[in-house]
C-alpha cells in the first residue's frame, strides 16, 4: 500500500509524462530553477519513485557531500510516508535503499572518463549497475555541449537515463520557450525540461519540453516545504 500510493504521487507523471520511466533509454531530463528554489529536492524525489520501482540510481553530486545527500533522501522519504506507520515505513525504506548509489565530485575535478572509470569499477564487481543517474551541480554556462555529447555516448554505452539540475539567474529573461538564453546552445539534445518557479510563498513546477500531447496540465503547485504535489481541492 504504501509504495503504490506514494508512486501515485510522482509529480511528473502528474503533469502528463505518461512513460513509466519518463525518459527513454540513454535520454536527458532537466529541473531548471533559480538557486534555493528545490531542484535536488525535486529530483531527489524523482530518485525515490525510481527506487521504489526497483530501478537502481546513481546521484553524482558535485557540491555536497554523501552525508547531506542522504539526508536529503531520508528527509523526503519521511516526508511521502509520514502518514503510514513508523515501523512499516522504517522497514520500506530499508528495503529501497540497495538502489541507490551516492557518489561525489569536486567540480573541477569531475569529467566523464572519470565517471566512466569509477562506474565500471562498480559494474564489473556487481556492486552496482544504475538504470538512472542524477548529475547534481554541473554548470551548463561552463561546460558546453563537448560534456554533454561524452555524457549522452556514456547512457546510451551503459542503457542508462541521466537527470540533471541546471542553475538559471534572476538577471537573465527566458526566452519565448521559457528557457534562459545560457542554456539554449544544448536545449536540443535533452528529451524532458522542467521548470520550477516560487511566486511569493509557493512553488510551481511547469513542463517545457518532453510533455504528452494530451496532458490536462502543464504546471502542478508544490508544497515548498515538502516538493510534493500539494492538494488544491
Amino acid at each position: 500500500m504504501i509504495k503504490k500510493e506514494i508512486i501515485q504521487r510522482n509529480p511528473l507523471l502528474n503533469l502528463g509524462y505518461d512513460d513509466e520511466y519518463i525518459l527513454p533509454t540513454g535520454g536527458f531530463g532537466a529541473v531548471l530553477a533559480y538557486a534555493g528554489v528545490g531542484k535536488t529536492a525535486l529530483l531527489v524525489q524523482m530518485a525515490l519513485h525510481a527506487m521504489m520501482n526497483e530501478q537502481p540510481v546513481l546521484h553524482v553530486s558535485l557540491n555536497d557531500a554523501v552525508s547531506k545527500v542522504d539526508v536529503w533522501y531520508r528527509e523526503l522519504f519521511h516526508d511521502m510516508a509520514a502518514k503510514y506507520d513508523s515501523v512499516e515505513s522504517n522497514e520500506f525504506w530499508e528495503k529501497i535503499l540497495i538502489y541507490r548509489f551516492i557518489m561525489t565530485f569536486r567540480v573541477e575535478g569531475f569529467s566523464v572518463p572519470k565517471l566512466e572509470e569509477r562506474l565500471t569499477d562498480l559494474m564489473q564487481q556487481n556492486i552496482f549497475k544504475p538504470h538512472t543517474v542524477i548529475i547534481d551541480g554541473l554548470k551548463f554556462d561552463e561546460s558546453g555541449r563537448g560534456l554533454l555529447l561524452q555524457l549522452q555516448e556514456l547512457a546510451k554505452k551503459y542503457s542508462m537515463r541521466i537527470w540533471f539540475t541546471v542553475h538559471t539567474h534572476r538577471h537573465e529573461p527566458p526566452k519565448e520557450n521559457g528557457l534562459p538564453l545560457s542554456f539554449l546552445h544544448v536545449a536540443d539534445l535533452f528529451d524532458v525540461l522542467v521548470q520550477l518557479a516560487a511566486k511569493g510563498p509557493e512553488v510551481y513546477i511547469k513542463a517545457l519540453k518532453g510533455q504528452s500531447p494530451d496532458a490536462k496540465q502543464d504546471a502542478l503547485l508544490l508544497d515548498p516545504a515538502t516538493m510534493l504535489i500539494k492538494d488544491q481541492t
